[in-house]
């Protein structure tokens, strides 16, 4: 007997696993990843909780499909954010379904709790994102499963209800609990997720529409640095630390014109290729204002690996105005 888990992650899915692996079923945790999920590549820690739990795990990657079927259209619109909740879920519990159909597993499990989230984990919520998906009676979660109605595994024998929990609500204690009886450890503490539920995050993805159609490689540039919308409408770019520059440098994207001083240590920044020539003087002088250039003071800014000579602005609040994020 086979399952399919949808996996985050975190301590609710792995914890929902161990109570189906201890009755005797092998179970395939699936990562479904529409982009969105973390700035930090979580792979390392998501294979350590299955490791321990006894799950193989699998990383499913449905980027191009979310932004077509999900992110811009949502049948039931979105949270207070940029966040489409109950389309998302319902387009990660069909892809569970086709994934379950294609390894011959019998049932679909998550680590979702009845009410820890109130919009998206109520009762109704729950209910909607099984029709939406078709998976009504093939989903079973075992963290609330005492309080929810049976499934086709429980009703077939496969699963004892019984073994399973019936956790309600926002505390976290019976969780905790059951990771120390099992030993689990490095767990991760509770947290949002998902970048689209940022406020932050929600504020550059809905700048980021009104000016350009939004693409697949267009969300690695979402995920790091300060971001500017300039007078003439480019978008900027620059990083804040180390790790953000190298990510940024990092970025292959034809959109963009990858920008760093020359002479000065400076941060790493990004300028759309469509800039105005008023728009690229801005961001040339803008870039060599995060760095300890003087305004009396020239140095080179390189687009691409061509040069310009410049000055910084006399002072960061200049960009003020133009502050995304």
């Amino acid at each position: 007997m086979k399952a399919i888990a949808l996996f985050s992650g975190g301590l609710d899915s792995t914890l929902a696993m161990k109570l189906i692996i201890d009755q005797g079923i092998n179970v395939l945790a699936i990562n479904i990843n529409t982009g969105f999920g973390s700035t930090k590549d979580r792979r390392e820690h998501m294979q350590s909780m299955c490791d321990q739990v006894g799950a193989e795990f699998k990383i499913i990657d449905i980027q191009n499909e979310y932004l077509q079927d999900v992110l811009f259209d949502p049948k039931h619109g979105y949270g207070k954010h940029f966040n489409p909740c109950i389309d998302c879920h319902a387009k990660m519990f069909a892809v569970a379904k086709r994934i379950m159909e294609a390894e011959g597993a019998s049932f679909l499990i998550s680590g979702e709790v009845m009410g820890q989230r109130p919009m998206s984990q109520n009762k109704d919520a729950l209910q909607t994102v099984l029709n939406e998906s078709n998976c009504d009676g093939l989903l079973l979660r075992p963290m609330s499963a005492k309080k929810l109605a049976p499934t086709i595994a429980e009703i077939n024998g496969w699963v004892d209800r019984e073994k399973l929990e019936g956790i309600t609500g926002r505390s976290r204690e019976r969780q905790l609990s059951l990771a120390t009886e099992i030993g689990l450890e490095d767990f991760e503490s509770p947290g949002g997720g998902c970048l689209l539920t940022d406020d932050n995050f929600g504020k550059k993805m809905f700048d980021f529409i009104e000016y350009d159609t939004f693409e697949v490689k267009d969300i690695p540039v979402m995920k790091h640095g300060r971001h500017f919308r300039l007078k003439d409408g480019a978008k900027f770019v620059v990083g804040r630390n180390k790790e953000e520059n190298e990510h940024l440098q990092s970025i292959d994207n034809d959109k963009y014109y990858h920008i760093k001083t020359v002479g000065i240590p400076g941060p790493h920044g990004l300028l759309s290729k469509n800039a105005t020539q008023e728009d690229k003087e801005f961001a040339t002088k803008a870039i060599l204002a995060y760095t300890k250039a003087k305004p009396d003071e020239s140095f080179g800014v390189a687009f691409d690996g061509e040069e310009v000579t410049a000055s910084a602005f006399d002072s960061r609040d200049v960009m003020k105005p133009y502050t995304i994020q």
